[in-house]
């Protein structure tokens, strides 16, 4: 009965989500409309919506999950993920409106663009669209087992984890194809009041239900748990403080060149609206510590949880203890903090293939929106068997992605701001960094001597990107530099 009541309050909100994204594009092409109207909104998302999809994109399954869990399990190294989320956005300040007004000049849809149209080799943004897809999977593999978990969870087992993670697919898939960029950010309106809501209920009635108040339940963690409230955490986890400096700063220079962030900024109306954006998106980040603190407090009400049993710390403390109509509308606020990020994905995908890659082909440059959506079913179909068939932690899949998507910095950011970086330079240095991510993490060996090894394959990227730019012959492309190079998008007469 508990099962039947909370998933049916589940059904009812994914339908208002599907018709939701639905109503997001009556009057705008609806299926009909082109490419930048479905991968970014037309360019004419204003601050709101842009404010409550990048929040959206950047609230994700693993705040529910796995920061609860690695609460759980470690303790202060979780702190990580709100230290690069605001220094991501101070980043993005900057960075946001300089590919704004990048793209907008050029008529570009994403980083793929970018790098072609900087480096003039259409193969180039095909290249990166592939290297970008294959870091990008885990991603939707890591929403795809949150929605799962979360559905399996709420439904007191009634829904098995297969059926959930093939819902998480369906549910995801058909939202994007039909809505693009535009209905993720009208979703994200109703996931943020549900989060913003149900967190905040969480962080008063757990520690008033199951201790006496913050001041019981703080000070038991200080006297026995005080390992957790010190880097690296309980149990020599390895994430001590060069790990935690190491990865705060590659993951706030990497957020704002990820695909997903670029989308957000590209269907920005006006850099104004990014500016602002970047001034109201840390407070967001004020959420964060409450499933961390609620995974610490699962340590004293079910403790024992081992591997990824711990990724369900939070949700311990709710289905033992919440009526069944409760348990629902969290499990509606975990799901969509699952769906938005994951349809953003996979938006992106489509639109980098439909860009870049299959419209090297002339017959399907014409069919650039249609052959962007087959490829959103077939990533999506991609990750949901990754998830079947290799599963792994949620926070393991999130910082592969990062390391690996960092590589991508100096091909990009630096290429859009010194044109001396040469082609040879930028992909010679992109090949190093990529081939030592891939090495050190599949051998187990991140960290390594306690830095990220993300952060030791971009040095490593960097080195090579700018020995090779140097030692090789000077560029020599005719076009000038404003044709080429990102620039402040501000009118000359608001400069400093």
């Amino acid at each position: 009965m508990n099962g039947a009541i909370a998933t049916s309050i589940f059904g009812v909100f994914m339908v208002a989500t599907v018709a939701l994204g639905l109503l997001a594009v009556r009057g705008r092409g609806g299926g009909t409309g082109g490419l930048a109207e479905w991968s970014v909104g037309g360019r004419s998302l204003g601050a709101v919506f842009i404010w409550v999809l990048m929040a959206g994109e950047g609230y994700t399954s693993f705040s529910y999950l796995g920061a609860a869990g690695w609460g759980y399990n470690y303790g202060s190294p979780v702190l990580y993920v709100v230290a690069y989320m605001s220094c991501g956005y101070a980043v993005g300040y900057v960075v946001g409106p300089m590919l704004w007004g990048y793209a907008r000049k050029h008529g570009l849809v994403g980083i793929t663009d970018m790098v072609a149209h900087r480096y003039g080799r259409p193969w180039l943004g095909a290249l990166v669209a592939v290297l970008a897809t294959v870091f990008l999977l885990p991603y939707i593999q890591l929403q795809i087992t949150g929605m799962g978990v979360v559905v399996s969870t709420i439904s007191y087992g009634a829904v098995s984890l297969n059926r959930a993670y093939f819902l998480a697919f369906a549910v995801t898939t058909g939202f994007v194809v039909v809505s693009g960029l535009r209905g993720s950010a009208w979703v994200s309106v109703l996931k943020d009041s549900l989060v913003i809501v149900t967190l905040a209920f969480l962080a008063i009635y757990v520690p008033l239900h199951y201790f006496d108040g913050y001041g019981d339940f703080l000070g038991r963690l200080v006297a026995e748990k005080s390992e957790w409230l010190t880097l690296p955490g309980h149990g020599g986890s390895g994430f001590g403080e060069a790990w935690f400096m190491t990865t705060t700063v590659l993951n706030s220079l990497t957020v704002v060149i990820f695909p997903t962030t670029v989308a957000g900024y590209l269907g920005a109306r006006d850099a104004d609206a990014l500016r602002r954006n970047a001034i109201w998106l840390p407070a967001y980040n004020v959420l964060l510590f409450v499933p961390m603190l609620l995974g610490m407090a699962a340590l004293f009400v079910v403790p024992g949880l081992v591997g990824a049993e711990s990724n369900l710390a939070l949700f311990k403390l709710v289905v033992d203890s919440l009526p069944p109509w409760v348990v629902g509308i969290i499990g509606v606020a975990a799901a969509l903090s699952s769906i938005v990020p994951m349809a953003v994905f996979m938006l992106v995908i489509g639109t980098m293939w439909g860009r870049s890659v299959l419209s090297l082909a002339p017959r399907l440059r014409r069919r650039q929106k249609g052959a962007a959506q087959a490829v959103v079913v077939a990533a999506g179909g991609i990750a949901l068997l990754m998830t079947y068939t290799a599963p792994n932690t949620l926070v393991r899949l999130s910082l592969v992605s990062y390391e690996g998507m960092a590589q991508l910095l100096p091909m990009l950011l630096l290429g859009l701001t010194w044109r001396r970086l040469t082609l040879a330079g930028a992909v010679s240095g992109l090949a190093a960094g990529v081939a030592i991510v891939c090495v050190l993490v599949f051998t187990g060996h991140d960290p390594v001597w306690g830095v990220n090894a993300g952060m030791v394959a971009l040095a490593a990227n960097l080195v090579v990107a700018l020995a090779v730019t140097y030692a090789g012959p000077a560029g020599r492309d005719p076009r000038p530099d404003q044709d080429v190079l990102a620039e402040d998008p501000l009118p000359d007469a608001d400069r400093v």
